[in-house]
């Protein structure tokens, strides 16, 4: 099988290649990411760059032409490549925009050239703002709270809308917040983590009582797996919401980190909310059951301390980005 990852160089990207590749060696794993200032190719190992069954192209997914070169020799899609972090979207919205709606309609026009077996769409749960009925199913209103989420929403309806009008395979994956190594350190887990161990303020916005569903990002890997590998007539046209369907609040995180690291909660710095913040997500499991026999297996006590021992453990990765 002939996989293409777009953004692969990111966080869940880099995750995801290196879990396909000790999977299955005999997969072809294709790369497209342009590099921008989270995709990181120090997160791939010499045995990654090593191994014939990985190929990296620096490339833009706006650019028709190499996602057309790229797209003839694929068969499965896994599309994460986009702009993601809400703070600064809500400081400049024009490269989510191009990124995330127009990025994804270049891919979408590529595979209608060039199909592919299923090419499988990461949303996120951003796209339904704060909860309004727990736990969130794939059904519950979209209201996105940020400019980030708006680009994102967009980006899922248009794939849906792919579907609708092609009848392309196209699965829409809706995870909820993901955590755990590689990730960059301006999310909230690793810039608590990494804060923390030089003694820096941890700003924690409002009062720290908003919750997310947190997902460990292994977790999402094998729930791309098992996208890649159940039956297509089962899926596509399908939107399915992955997390874990607990929730845990702000100030626990933090409370938890200080304590693993030995840390005093002085560092707390409460600071003035973000426009738009969402208060509450919550995810639904039972579709992801019922359709990919798949739900999470790292509960959230175990993710965040294997997490925090990565960050001890790979301060050279880190620190160079904090500066």
């Amino acid at each position: 099988m002939r996989i293409l990852i777009t953004g692969g160089a990111g966080f869940i990207g880099s995750n995801l290649t290196r879990f396909l590749l000790n999977k299955y060696p005999k997969y072809h794993i294709t790369v497209l990411d342009a590099l921008t200032y989270c995709g990181n190719l120090e997160n791939y190992d010499q045995e990654m760059w090593e191994n014939s069954m990985f190929s990296f192209w620096h490339g833009d997914i706006r650019d028709v032409n190499v996602v057309n070169n790229i797209m003839r020799h694929v068969d499965v899609v896994v599309h994460m490549a986009a702009e993601t972090h809400v703070d600064r979207s809500i400081e400049n919205a024009n490269p989510f925009v191009d990124t995330d709606v127009k990025g994804t309609q270049v891919l979408l026009e590529a595979i209608r050239q060039h199909p592919v077996e299923r090419f499988i769409h990461i949303s996120t749960s951003e796209v339904y703002g704060t909860a309004r009925d727990i736990p969130m199913t794939e059904e519950h209103p979209l209201f996105p709270q940020s400019p980030y989420a708006g680009a994102k929403a967009g980006a899922d309806r248009l794939a849906c809308s792919y579907y609708a009008t092609y009848q392309l395979p196209i699965i829409i994956l809706r995870p909820f917040n993901n955590y755990g190594p590689h990730q960059y350190p301006e999310k909230l887990i690793p810039l608590f983590i990494t804060n923390a161990f030089y003694d820096k303020p941890l700003p924690v916005y409002g009062d720290g009582e908003f919750t997310r569903d947190w997902l460990y990002v292994e977790d999402l890997c094998r729930a791309i797996d098992k996208v890649i590998h159940t039956d297509i007539d089962r899926l596509q046209g399908e939107v399915v919401n992955i997390g874990t369907g607990r929730e845990t609040s702000v100030n626990t995180i933090v409370s938890c980190i200080l304590r693993r690291l030995g840390k005093k909660e002085s560092l707390i710095k409460f600071v003035e909310d973000r426009p738009g913040h969402v208060k509450k997500l919550v995810s639904s499991t039972s579709k992801a059951k019922v359709l990919l026999n798949w739900s999470a297996a790292v509960d959230f006590d175990e993710g965040v301390e294997k997490t925090i021992d990565w960050y001890v453990e790979n301060e050279d990765w880190w620190r160079r980005l904090k500066k």
